[in-house]
């Protein structure tokens, strides 16, 4: 029997040249860190809706989506119209325009809890700002975060967070608190800690909600926590931004944190993020006439390409289709798809379970539970241990064999465009995938 590492290599041969080359100019071979698949990285030439295409012609059906920005696939209309008027009209203008004006009403219309926002080109920056942030309101320098929870990759954040430590200065490290995702021992925290600057949360729930929280009632929890100890509560809706709903999971579960990190969704699939909420806050980046309190005090904020025009238009015609209820029809397909891999499990008796909220579907195999679908109830370790570095792989890469990228082998980040033909053939790729890996004594 030709196995499925066999099979990838001869399917995917065109790109192992590129990843040599890759190698020699990457360190590591690859520019992102999850954009690597073993034996060797994928190449892809280009994409259109639910669809890619690699150096060797592959159709490969898409649910890394830009990791999660892609709400209506790749390359839809209504953004490449805007973005190839906006070519011609310039792409830096260096300096204020109505864009970033027209950008921000686009975003405050949809998030009501957002007074004032900045604009960053990314969801690190955008979480690297908001605790600079709440540090320079309150006084205080530490950060809460929880177990597991993904903020970017910048130092403040990085504690516990399933990244390596190098080069990450220790100081920085004692300055952050890591807890469970549990209520009493973080109002214990609290209690017993007067430094602490902010609460920061991923709203899904770690890794975009692999490990989900028991939301809306832990959200709420934390809400109260942070108000009753002066606190600044920070929700991360880099993910969930304009997908859990039109206006992010706050709007999803009635949630007004005093600031809120954005990106992915918001920038239609270009390079954009945005930092929002009290404008008691976020007046703290604005120029005063006191020197010295600009000088000692003022939170300062650089970036060549904050809301530069491209990503400007690109962010309004994505949001204009969130207005829209894109969202709606992005949560269908998502359901259709999740019933369908619940019930390829159950037919190929395979212990495991879909679930998943909104337009997010998230696998576990070797684990079932008796969860409503949307918020798996296990406990973190649980879910952990069920998906297995061996079974990732080895999933990513069967379902590649078989024409279906998932996001790091148990993720489908679903879109507008994955219609009911996109989802009867990942479904199909799916129930071949389940028997492939079976045969090899992975499940």
């Amino acid at each position: 029997m030709v196995s499925i590492e066999e099979r990838y290599r001869y399917k995917f041969a065109g790109s192992i040249p590129w990843h040599d080359e890759g190698k020699a100019v990457f360190a590591g071979g690859v520019t992102h860190q999850t954009r690597f698949v073993s034996p060797f990285a994928i190449y892809i030439d280009h994409a259109a809706g639910a669809l890619k295409y690699d150096v060797d012609g592959n159709e490969i059906i898409d649910y890394v989506m830009g990791s999660g920005s892609l709400l209506m696939g790749h390359s839809p209309p209504e953004i490449t119209k805007a973005v190839a008027a906006q070519l011609s009209r310039g792409t830096h203008l260096g300096g204020a325009s109505t864009h970033e004006v027209m950008y921000a009403n686009a975003v405050k219309d949809l998030m009501p809890s957002i007074e004032q926002i900045r604009f960053t080109c990314s969801g690190t920056e955008s979480t690297y700002l908001a605790i600079r942030l709440a540090r320079a309101y309150t006084g205080k320098s530490k950060l809460l975060k929880l177990k597991g929870h993904f903020h970017g990759w910048h130092d403040h954040v990085i504690a516990d967070s399933g990244q390596t430590y190098g080069g990450v200065n220790e100081s920085v490290l004692n300055d952050v608190i890591v807890a469970p995702v549990d209520t009493k021992v973080i109002r214990k925290i609290l209690s017993d800690n007067d430094d602490i600057a902010a609460v920061i949360v991923e709203a899904s729930g770690a890794n975009g909600g692999t490990y989900p929280l028991p939301n809306p009632n832990f959200l709420e929890d934390i809400r109260d926590m942070t108000l009753n100890k002066s606190v600044i509560f920070i929700l991360d809706e880099v993910i969930t931004g304009f997908r859990y709903s039109k206006g992010g999971a706050q709007v999803r579960w009635d949630i007004s944190p005093d600031l809120t990190t954005m990106a992915k969704v918001m920038a239609g699939g270009q390079p954009g993020g945005a930092i929002g909420g009290k404008s008691e806050i976020m007046q703290l980046m604005a120029p005063s006439d006191d020197f010295e309190w600009d000088m000692n005090h003022r939170v300062a904020q650089a970036g060549t390409y904050n809301a530069q025009p491209i990503t400007a238009a690109a962010g309004i015609a994505s949001l204009k289709a969130v207005s829209n209820g894109v969202n709606h029809i992005a949560d269908e397909n998502a359901k259709r798809l999740k019933d369908g891999i619940n019930e390829a499990l159950a037919r190929n008796e395979v212990v495991g379970h879909a679930y998943g909220v909104s337009s997010i579907v998230q696998l576990s195999l070797g684990v079932n539970c008796n969860c409503d679908r949307e918020i798996c109830t296990l406990p973190y370790d649980v879910i952990h241990s069920s998906m297995t570095e061996e079974k990732t792989n080895s999933l990513r890469r069967s379902m590649l064999v078989n024409g279906v990228e998932i996001a790091m082998g148990r993720k489908f980040y679903v879109s507008s465009v994955h219609g009911k033909d996109i989802t009867d053939r990942t479904l199909e790729a799916f129930d071949q995938s389940l028997k492939d890996i079976r045969s090899e004594g992975i499940i």
